[in-house]
């Protein structure tokens, strides 16, 4: 919102708004041209995720999920098809969606406090009030006590906690991750996973949440949207039946299993696609 001085401010809280659909992915596709050639990335998708739900999508590699968040925060547009977010159709980039990739993207030069603040800076927002905002951010992360410290100080786990203070800080009613624990240890990811939960409870935020771990997206979902291999298209959408909140040792519980397997048994007959000589294609 407008304050009286002209300068944007900051909301500290946001209550999901029960029934309210945060996103619309309605018949969207998008084709890439390479040269003569073209790629089918994403084919017809359509989904609504709820206010304040949290949501895994899960698929072969180059099934098309991270274009899919791409098209999503106005980074591209589709090739078919449209996208509401909140009610508006994403025509541009937008303010009110934030992102965490897979890696943190910290600045090494600024401290942790000063990353949290970055979007702050670059949306010419309060800053005194942004300030106060990541504080609290870092709080809820578990980071207090590392506001003045630089990114080459804390562990990758640490660092991630900073993205997602940095990504929730202008207060973005969506949140859009990227896979963002895969490059983490088993360990770390795990407790990741614990912290996370734990964050979206306590933020109300709308999560899409991309991950290759069938696991992990069980865990986390209220509900897991399974993508086929390209051009990705959606082949089922799954209740979690898994009450909140959860812990490690819910893995073990027999529901949690029959998902799991449920899901790769939906995936077994779509083989990984998008290597090239050894690379990832991150359609």
């Amino acid at each position: 919102m407008i304050g009286t001085s002209g300068a944007q401010t900051l909301s500290l809280e946001r209550s999901p708004e029960t029934g309210r659909i945060a996103l619309t992915v309605d018949d969207v596709s998008m084709i890439f041209a390479r040269g003569n050639t073209s790629v089918h990335a994403l084919d017809r998708i359509s989904l609504e995720v709820r206010d304040g739900e949290f949501i895994a999508v899960v698929g072969p590699s180059g099934c098309g999920k991270s274009t899919l968040l791409k098209l999503v925060t106005g980074l591209r547009p589709p090739t078919g098809g449209r996208l509401i977010v909140y009610g508006r159709e994403v025509t541009r980039p937008r303010g009110d969606v934030g992102i965490v990739f897979q890696s943190p993207v910290l600045l090494p030069w600024r401290t942790i406090l000063e990353n949290v603040t970055l979007p702050i800076d670059v949306l010419k927002l309060d800053a005194a009030r942004g300030r106060e905002r990541a504080r609290e951010l870092l709080a809820l992360v578990g980071l207090a006590g590392f506001e003045k410290s630089y990114p080459n100080e804390l562990s990758g786990g640490m660092q991630q906690r900073a993205a997602i203070a940095r990504a929730l800080v202008y207060d973005a009613p969506l949140l859009l991750m990227d896979e963002p624990f895969g490059a983490l240890d088993a360990m770390t990811r795990e407790q990741m996973n614990l912290e996370l939960q734990r964050i979206w409870s306590a933020s109300g935020k709308t999560v899409v949440f991309i991950t290759h771990s069938i696991p992990e997206a069980v865990f986390l979902a209220d509900r897991i949207v399974v993508m086929s291999a390209r051009p990705g298209r959606v082949l089922r959408t799954l209740d979690n039946p898994l009450p909140r909140m959860r812990s490690l040792d819910d893995m073990l519980h027999p529901e949690f299993g029959m998902l799991v397997r449920e899901i790769r048994g939906l995936l077994g007959g779509h083989v990984a696609v998008g290597e090239s000589h050894g690379g990832r294609v991150d359609w």
